[in-house]
């Protein structure tokens, strides 16, 4: 569990068989490498990934045939790009942000970003290709006001259509010069994660709504037996 507070910037390289290096920039290896161990969680442009061997200045991790699928990792690799890193929350841990699990939903396309006079407008839609992976993981729980993390980073939906077939966000300077979003250009793709807190809101909606007949009339009795009390 994360919380898509950005801790630092690395590289990542391909080590063969699915594994990856993943290079902490200077000057954040103790923030990222003081308390890390084989085993631990570190989100990678919002990606969960398990250290597997810890290195001087990096640490190594496998990512699995789906994570690779669904996710910017190998596209990062071929474009030198940074990506960034957050170590897992541990007890005490200030939660910052917004609760971030590290499974992506799936990848975003960024369309345009215009420097305002203190903040970044970004705006993000479903890249050409992946409209069905869109529809079905991201765009239920594109809400305006909502949390999205975007590469890892917890950022607030400040606007959207009413299908979530896009949305904008506000980045303040420090969260757009301490992160990959500052190299962003348009047509760039971006890893997706919607609030886990809205996904599990949606399910039991959907199962109550499922266990319901449409004939049934709405009655005193029906509110109080689906916790309208």
């Amino acid at each position: 569990m994360f919380t898509g507070l950005i801790q630092g910037k690395g590289k990542i390289k391909a080590k063969g068989n699915n594994l990856f290096i993943i290079d902490i920039e200077k000057n954040r290896e103790n923030l990222i490498c003081q308390d890390l161990a084989i085993g631990d969680s570190v989100a990678v442009d919002g990606i969960c990934l398990t250290v597997e061997k810890i290195l001087q200045e990096s640490f190594i991790a496998t990512a699995s045939p789906e994570t690779l699928q669904r996710t910017t990792l190998e596209k990062n690799i071929q474009k030198q790009k940074n990506v960034n890193l957050e170590t897992s929350l541990r007890v005490g841990s200030k939660i910052g942000g917004h609760f971030v699990t590290g499974h992506v939903d799936g990848i975003g396309c960024l369309v345009e970003s215009v420097n305002c006079q203190q903040s970044w407008e970004m705006t993000f839609t479903a890249p050409s290709g992946l409209k069905t992976q869109w529809q079905n993981y991201i765009s239920p729980y594109i809400v305006s006001k909502a949390s999205i993390a975007v590469n890892g980073i917890s950022l607030t939906i400040a606007d959207c259509d009413i299908d979530g077939n896009w949305f904008n966000v506000a980045v303040i300077p420090h969260t757009y010069a301490q992160t990959n979003l500052s190299q962003l250009q348009s047509g760039d793709w971006v890893n997706l994660e919607s609030d886990i807190l809205g996904k599990y809101v949606d399910k039991l909606i959907r199962h109550r709504v499922e266990k319901t007949p449409l004939s049934q009339d709405i009655s005193l009795d029906f509110l109080l037996q689906n916790g309208y009390n």
